[in-house]
């Protein structure tokens, strides 16, 4: 669902929610049949949880790059991702997120085949996403991680968490225990 820009805008920066961007694994997992391999059978059950229990607790958001990644592939999957996803606002992509993108992907050494995950991870920091939430963490695992905050504490950017599903709940649940 795209959203007007000043809409949005006032969303994000005005609501008390914490923020997370959903990436496009969190809906290809939800709508996937279900593996026999265990460990993408954790990652399904911990995305579906997420989905099911927590996620109205939170100001869900995408963008036009998750659209792009979900509606590939086997249509009927594509119709279910897209549709799982369609009432989640789009945050848009601009000049500055795009040279963000642009600038992570060179200093990062991103694969080509990833750029994608610089542009999910340069609109969280332009937005003040509080969470991006992905089961892909392979080009922005621990290491890369660091070399973002790093490179966006030194330019005074702000710098979502980058976890995956059941971490974040995990990380939520101990929140509140502690917060009451």
């Amino acid at each position: 669902m795209w959203v007007g820009k000043f809409f949005l805008y006032y969303h994000i920066m005005v609501s008390s929610k914490k923020k997370v961007y959903i990436e496009t694994t969190i809906p290809s997992l939800i709508t996937a049949r279900l593996s026999a391999d265990i460990g993408v059978l954790f990652r399904q059950q911990k995305a579906m949880e997420f989905w099911e229990n927590e996620r109205h607790k939170y100001d869900l958001y995408t963008s036009m790059y998750v659209w792009e990644e979900c509606a590939k592939g086997d249509e009927k999957a594509a119709k279910r991702r897209l549709e799982l996803i369609k009432d989640i606002p789009q945050i848009l992509k601009s000049k500055e997120t795009d040279e963000l993108a642009e600038e992570y992907f060179v200093y990062l050494q991103i694969p080509p085949k990833a750029k994608t995950d610089c542009s999910h991870l340069a609109i969280c920091v332009i937005n003040k996403i509080d969470f991006l939430l992905s089961w892909n963490l392979t080009h922005l695992g621990d290491i890369a991680y660091q070399k973002t905050y790093e490179y966006n504490i030194r330019r005074s950017l702000w710098t979502p968490g980058l976890l995956d599903p059941d971490t974040f709940m995990r990380k939520m649940k101990l929140e509140e225990a502690e917060n009451g």
